[in-house]
């Protein structure tokens, strides 16, 4: 696959601040990536760079094969912020119109992506009445013009309701599917660990570690967690287990090596318990591991 985004031992000074250190990390086609770290990490700068608005000090960034500050790279990417800010007087179609121009998109769009957004009901209303949730679908609108080959979103699911939100992962799903990439950056760690295909973690300016789920499960070697009903009262011991827990309604959670998780399954089943349930380390527990060792988990918590 051909990468999107390519950065090459980049780095960014303020004046004598350096922000960004030698970060490196690549992008497919069609891929989506989340984009995680506290509060300081480097995520907003990078995003910067991505998008053209600043230029790095040193190092070397590709997009979309060519300079992020070229207009012509620059049209082909969609940007949806935390914090969507629109003209207040203006109608949702006149608005999403107005966009359309900007970014030479077709005018046939518009209507297309008011209905994909489900604001077409809405769209003759002036946008100082939306909802938060309703200024959010129109800034995905507006990211989507020009059906952009990458596509960066800041919080995309701030303001949205379960099914708005389930309806943005299907969409997104569908982007993937027809070759855009993805770049989420969220504080919801639980939501997006189904829709990423791989992590980006940075903390105080530097790469900390990137691919996917596996991959990072792999190289962080936390425990597994095993969590089996009906064993109350049963001596079960092996050498690879870290803790045994106690829980509710005669569940307990077993800590295990992930290298011995099969034979563990394999084991706790000759006891015949009523249910079991096999849990890997969570996006929001790697995201812990790597923040916490990098020194940054007690400045920032678990932040974006």
């Amino acid at each position: 696959m051909s990468a999107v985004i390519e950065l090459n031992q980049v780095r960014q000074h303020y004046g004598k601040l350096q922000v960004l250190h030698d970060v490196s990390w690549s992008l497919n086609a069609g891929e989506i990536m989340g984009l995680f770290g506290h509060n300081g990490a480097g995520k907003t700068t990078t995003v910067r760079l991505i998008l053209g608005l600043i230029r790095h000090s040193s190092g070397e960034l590709k997009v979309l094969g060519g300079q992020a500050h070229d207009a012509k790279i620059r049209q082909q990417i969609g940007f949806l912020p935390e914090n969507v800010m629109f003209y207040p007087q203006l109608t949702g179609l006149e608005t999403l119109r107005h966009f359309a121009r900007l970014k030479g998109a077709p005018m046939s769009q518009v209507g297309e992506l008011l209905e994909q957004v489900g604001l077409s009901a809405a769209a003759g209303q002036r946008v100082k009445a939306y909802s938060k949730g309703m200024r959010q679908r129109l800034g995905l609108a507006q990211a989507l013009l020009g059906r952009p080959k990458l596509l960066i979103m800041d919080e995309p699911t701030v303001g949205l309701d379960p099914i708005a939100t389930q309806a943005l992962y299907r969409l997104m799903g569908q982007l993937r599917n027809e070759g855009t990439s993805i770049i989420i950056c969220s504080h919801v760690l639980p939501g997006v660990e189904s829709y990423i295909d791989k992590a980006v973690v940075m903390a105080r300016g530097h790469l900390e570690v990137a691919g996917n789920l596996y991959e990072l499960r792999e190289h962080a070697g936390l425990p597994v967690r095993i969590r089996v009903k009906g064993l109350a009262g049963t001596e079960f011991a092996h050498p690879a287990i870290q803790s045994r827990t106690a829980l509710h309604d005669g569940w307990e959670e077993f800590a295990v090596e992930p290298d011995a998780r099969l034979e563990l399954v394999e084991q706790l089943l000759q006891c015949r318990p009523k249910d079991l349930e096999v849990r890997p380390p969570s996006l929001e527990d790697l995201y812990c591991y790597y923040t916490e060792k990098a020194g940054a988990l007690g400045v920032a918590g678990v932040q974006q």
